[in-house]
């Protein structure tokens, strides 16, 4: 609290209000931040649908908070069109200071209420199906149970999410973000194992060398960049193999499936195994040769001050993938 009360942040909020006090005469605090947030969420998104959509709010009541903050400031923010909002020049102005401000003032009330309650609000995460399904759900479940004001909005997709447009607050991510927009906190490393069924390997035999992958059926998981392409660490270093694919699936928890009904050879990452080796249903192969590992990272926007309970769920799954050893 003392942080939060203290001098140096009382002065800059003082002058934060001052500054778009002296801009926007008379505007009632309340409406002020409703007009705000709906403006900044429409110029975000491009539309008011899905301004609303963030909002949790109409669209006629998001159009009627931007109408209105345009009519006290006497200037057109947005220009509408049938199919899209775009900026006019007063309207980026604002959008360059706008959300710093509803940053510092959600910042400042949310860690008052913090004190006692926890977090509150609404958090937007994006996680990959398979690892969504098998670990995201769980570590939300952990983190939310300090905060029961807060809402979780998760949103499983293996495609890689807009964070800005589609207001999502955190993503997990397997991989390098493929763009220079976003953040990334290295949360750990997930790694993978080439696996197969007893039964399997019992009536086609058991591969010495990736080379030998060739004479076997594999099941291909097609979020892989290059799903066909299996690349090994051994003894002589770097190789790679196309192999041959019976199955070709967007999950690797159905690949691991599929293992297991003895169709074939499966490359899954390690998370999806659960105790299917240690109870033997799977056998792991190539015990001389390592795959890739890929980085689990949480991604978030850059050039924004993050949220508290953003930063809090960041420092929480740190400890928490490392406690479950998922990466």
């Amino acid at each position: 609290m003392d942080a939060i009360c203290g001098l140096p942040f009382a002065n800059e909020m003082a002058i934060i209000w001052n500054d778009f006090l002296h801009i926007i005469p008379n505007i009632v605090a309340m409406d002020l931040i409703d007009g705000l947030r709906a403006f900044v969420a429409t110029a975000q998104t491009g539309s008011f649908t899905g301004a609303a959509e963030r909002l949790g709010v109409s669209n006629r009541l998001t159009s009627k908070y931007v109408a209105e903050l345009e009519a006290r400031l006497g200037t057109r923010l947005l220009q509408r069109t049938t199919r899209r909002v775009g900026l006019t020049p007063a309207g980026e102005d604002l959008l360059q200071r706008a959300p710093a401000l509803l940053e510092e003032v959600d910042d400042m009330l949310s860690a008052v209420r913090e004190e006692t309650r926890g977090f509150s609000g609404i958090l937007r995460i994006s996680a990959p199906v398979t690892i969504g399904e098998s670990y995201v759900v769980g570590m939300l479940s952990r983190f939310a149970a300090s905060h029961p004001e807060l809402v979780i909005d998760l949103r499983l997709s293996d495609a890689y999410s807009d964070l800005a447009s589609e207001g999502i607050d955190l993503a997990f991510r397997i991989g390098m973000p493929p763009v220079s927009s976003v953040k990334a906190r290295r949360l750990g490393e997930i790694r993978s194992c080439v696996v197969a069924s007893p039964a399997y390997l019992s009536k086609h035999g058991t591969p010495s060398t990736p080379d030998d992958l060739s004479a076997h059926t594999c099941i291909a998981d097609t979020n892989r960049r290059d799903p066909r392409r299996w690349v090994f660490t051994g003894p002589e270093g770097e190789v790679a193999v196309t192999v041959p694919t019976r199955f070709m699936v967007n999950s690797a928890q159905a690949a691991r499936d599929l293992a297991l009904d003895g169709h074939g050879i499966a490359y899954c990452p390690e998370f999806v195994l659960g105790t299917a080796l240690e109870n033997g249903r799977l056998t792991s192969l190539l015990p001389g040769y390592a795959t890739g590992a890929h980085p689990l990272s949480a991604v978030y926007l850059s050039g924004a001050p993050l949220p508290r309970k953003v930063r809090a769920l960041i420092d929480f799954a740190v400890e928490d993938v490392r406690r479950a050893g998922v990466a």
